[in-house]
């Protein structure tokens, strides 16, 4: 097996960022250790870190069909202010939160109920009507325009993730191709970006990332076993610190291996039932559905990819525009996301519908608390990154682009002014925040699509 540290022999280098854990056919990319502090490079390979000596990133987290409204927004304005019954979930966050309200899209304010309001969700463009042959969203997603600024300093440049598959057809209710539901993130006017759907895949790429050779030895076996030396070698030159940090690391890793690995085989195949089943038991709804740990393995990826820095730019859309989802897994919920998004003031489906907000929130929290868990020089990967939450209309049932449920959380390594709700005037752009996260990227631009600035409070 080749060995990607020579250096640690006689230990006289700091490890780079860039260091790998390499086995045959796979490579692990190393998570901030403190024995990369002082690391010299040569200026051309020098990274784009934060002041704190630490890469910014920056993800958005799509969740189709709006919010309860009336269950959403904070009382109070300011740091003082205390979180709504949906955003609980997010309690012990509250400080590295950042709670916006009255931002607008106004590129979706047209006809159309869900799929401008989905395409142009980061563009803060107006897409095309169409049927399918002329895409266009006429303009660049803001997570694109960071991937410009950042890609070639990761091994991805971005990192585009979704649950569902894309749409197809047309829906003669609006007259557009639901293909526009799909989208989110854009990397030309015509030109939007494949979503990887399998975790699994995922996984692969980001430990193949750094070292693209095809995989020599069966595919079902763990990756990881294939670095696990190289890791036992470096360890024994780190301090205990590191050390302690690399197992909680490779740990990590392999927790997420082995559920992915359950999950394609379906489950323990050495498990039987202490009683036997009788099949005119079976129930007439379908197997219960993966998506919530489909979910949670898609937020893994991205905190994965975070904290070995093998890409600074993600999207992840929780379901496509319009999605059916049945969110009969929950307790108390017995029908699909839509549908209880079309409330009509009905309180049962009110109900439920909070139910399903509260619930991506939690989901939100759940990747928020994992980045939050990883230390990365003075601070953690969450303080150094910018993850943004949001819907592209209000309320499902009247399809409102005004006042969107919009969240970010991370100080992107300190230049966000997090800890805040922060209300604004009627109509605000929103694309005034994704200028402004544009800049803490350090993105070179002040304004983005049909900004007018940046928001006043955001920024430190």
């Amino acid at each position: 097996m080749a060995h990607y540290f020579p250096q640690l022999s006689h230990w006289r280098r700091p490890l780079t960022r860039r260091s790998l854990l390499r086995g045959t056919g796979a490579a692990l990319a190393l998570p901030w250790l403190e024995a990369m502090i002082n690391t010299k490079t040569r200026a051309s390979e020098q990274d784009d870190h934060s002041s704190s000596g630490a890469p910014t990133r920056i993800a958005a987290l799509f969740v189709p069909n709006g919010v309860r409204q009336d269950q959403w927004t904070p009382e109070k304005t300011g740091r003082d202010y205390e979180l709504s019954p949906t955003l609980q979930p997010l309690e012990k966050l509250k400080d590295q939160l950042l709670v916006l309200t009255n931002l607008w899209n106004q590129g979706s304010n047209i006809g159309d109920g869900h799929y401008v309001k989905t395409s142009g969700f980061l563009t803060c463009t107006t897409i095309n009507k169409s049927l399918g042959i002329d895409l266009n969203c006429n303009g660049l997603s803001m997570d694109q325009v960071a991937a410009n600024h950042a890609g070639k300093e990761t091994p991805i440049p971005s990192l585009e993730l979704g649950i569902d598959p894309v749409t197809t057809g047309v829906d003669t209710n609006v007259g557009y191709t639901r293909v526009y539901g799909s989208h989110i993130a854009w990397s030309g006017p015509t030109s939007p970006l494949a979503r990887e759907l399998n975790p699994r895949m995922v996984f692969e790429r980001l430990f193949r990332a750094s070292h693209p050779k095809k995989a020599t030895l069966k595919r079902d076996r763990l990756l990881l076993d294939r670095v696990l030396t190289d890791a036992q070698e470096l360890k024994q030159k780190l301090g205990s610190s590191d050390r302690q940090r690399m197992d909680e690391y490779l740990q990590s890793v392999r927790s997420i291996e082995k559920r992915l690995q359950n999950q394609q085989a379906g489950g323990n195949k050495n498990w039987r039932p202490l009683v036997e089943l009788n099949p005119k038991d079976r129930p007439n709804d379908e197997a219960p559905d993966q998506y919530p740990e489909q979910v949670q393995l898609m937020l893994d990826m991205i905190a994965l990819a975070f904290q070995t820095d093998t890409t600074r730019v993600c999207t992840f859309m929780f379901g496509n525009a319009v999605s059916g989802r049945n969110f009969s897994f929950l307790e108390g919920v017995t029908g699909g996301h839509h549908d209880s998004s079309h409330h009509q003031n009905n309180e049962d489906k009110l109900r439920q519908y909070q139910l399903i907000n509260v619930w991506h929130i939690q989901q939100y929290a759940y990747l928020l608390e994992k980045l939050a868990g990883m230390q990365e020089h003075e601070g953690t990967v969450l303080e150094h990154s910018m993850i943004l939450y949001g819907s592209g209309l209000r309320d499902g049932n009247s399809h409102n682009p005004h006042n969107l449920p919009i969240l970010v959380a991370g100080s992107g390594g300190g230049k966000i002014a997090t800890g805040q709700h922060l209300q604004y005037g009627r109509d605000t752009p929103l694309a005034n925040l994704y200028a402004g996260m544009l800049n803490a990227f350090d993105a070179n631009t002040s304004s983005f699509a049909d900004s007018t600035g940046i928001l006043p409070g955001m920024l430190t």
